[in-house]
């Protein structure tokens, strides 16, 4: 399973992601979606999966939760906007995730892209950076890797350029 990772598009969408994406059969999205017609442009290249994020509306909130725990091939996975980095996890998650830890821990919300085991929490943590227009990070990111089993493998970060200038 091939998935196009992403977070923080408010409202924008980076034309090239759709090239990035093309062999992908799904994208996350770890929220910050922007609004509804994003996701319906996201959902309509490819199965979703997202959750919504601190600045999204009414309308993406009644769409998409605040958390989605799923598997995908053998990996239990976590995804959330608000969740920390690797010994800083957001109150709101840190319960969850030491009681029932996941295999693969997403989330979005500070606009820097990291990719790192969490030896101590025992899964692997990713956040895909920002991939939209507007914000305070100086590039756009996402990231794409693949799923076999209990094998993740093939990830890459994904630089579409700097913000404010599309190429």
């Amino acid at each position: 399973m091939k998935i196009g990772l992403i977070s923080d598009t408010h409202g924008w969408i980076h034309p090239r992601l759709f090239d990035h994406f093309a062999d992908c059969d799904e994208i996350w999205h770890a929220g910050d979606i922007g609004n509804v017609a994003t996701a319906e442009k996201l959902s309509g290249f490819k199965s979703l999966k997202a959750v919504y994020g601190n600045i999204d509306d009414a309308m993406v909130r009644r769409i998409y939760p605040e958390n989605l725990i799923f598997m995908a091939e053998g990996m239990r996975v976590r995804l959330t906007h608000i969740g920390g980095t690797p010994g800083h996890y957001d109150r709101r998650v840190l319960p969850e995730l030491i009681e029932n830890p996941p295999d693969i821990f997403i989330c979005g919300h500070s606009h820097i892209a990291k990719v790192m085991y969490d030896k101590k929490a025992g899964f692997l943590y990713i956040n895909p950076g920002a991939a939209g227009y507007n914000g305070f990070h100086r590039y756009m990111t996402a990231i794409r890797f693949q799923i076999d089993g209990k094998n993740i493998h093939d990830l890459e970060l994904i630089e579409l350029g700097e913000r404010g200038r599309i190429i």
